[in-house]
């Protein structure tokens, strides 16, 4: 296994890693949830970089790679609904466009056919990135404000938290829903087939 896809299987347990950090209570975990995000979007980058540099992109990275993402966006915002950041609804439309798409390359590669991320589905998930990172750093920074004064910092932090949380999501969601539809109405012709 080369470096690159090192580097894909990692995020995977990194993923693990924030899930826990986020279920399970320990002080400064939502710090600790913060950083294995950040670290996980790392990779995310360092081993696309990698694999095209070095010339090592392989089947197993081809396949991986776009589904270790899926499953890191899906698992921060399924963990993000218990704790107030955003409605289930939200989660949900997010979560059913990344298996919608997922379904779709699957039955364009049953076909022999690789359908390749699109522009603005690239800028859907630097926003679901943007927003999961957001709310995550958030609640870091209520972690710390616990133990300062945090009288007048508490009426700051919830504008931001609600004002903040609302565009974000806003812009995530319209995203998430105009690029999945456009994804699908430009293969259109591959679901017609069935």
């Amino acid at each position: 296994m080369n470096l690159a896809n090192r580097l894909t299987v990692s995020r995977f347990f990194l993923t693990v890693a924030f899930v826990l950090a986020l279920t399970l209570q320990f002080p400064f975990r939502f710090t600790v949830a913060l950083l294995l995000f950040l670290l996980a979007g790392i990779t995310d980058y360092a081993d696309g970089e990698i694999a095209r540099r070095l010339h090592i992109e392989t089947d197993f990275g081809r396949l991986m790679d776009p589904l270790v993402d899926k499953i890191m966006m899906a698992a921060a915002f399924i963990c993000l609904v218990p704790l107030g950041a955003m409605p289930a609804w939200v989660a949900t439309v997010i979560v059913s466009r990344e298996f919608l798409i997922t379904g779709l390359r699957l039955l364009a590669a049953s076909k022999g056919r690789v359908l390749s991320a699109e522009k603005l589905g690239k800028h859907k998930t630097a926003w679901q990135i943007i927003t999961a990172i957001f709310f995550l750093l958030m609640l870091a920074a209520r972690e710390f404000a616990r133990l300062a004064d945090a009288t007048s910092a508490a009426l700051i932090y919830w504008r931001v938290w609600v004002w903040g949380g609302a565009v974000l999501l806003c812009v995530t969601v319209a995203l998430t829903l105009v690029s999945g539809a456009g994804y699908l109405w430009k293969n259109r012709a591959l679901i017609e087939q069935q």
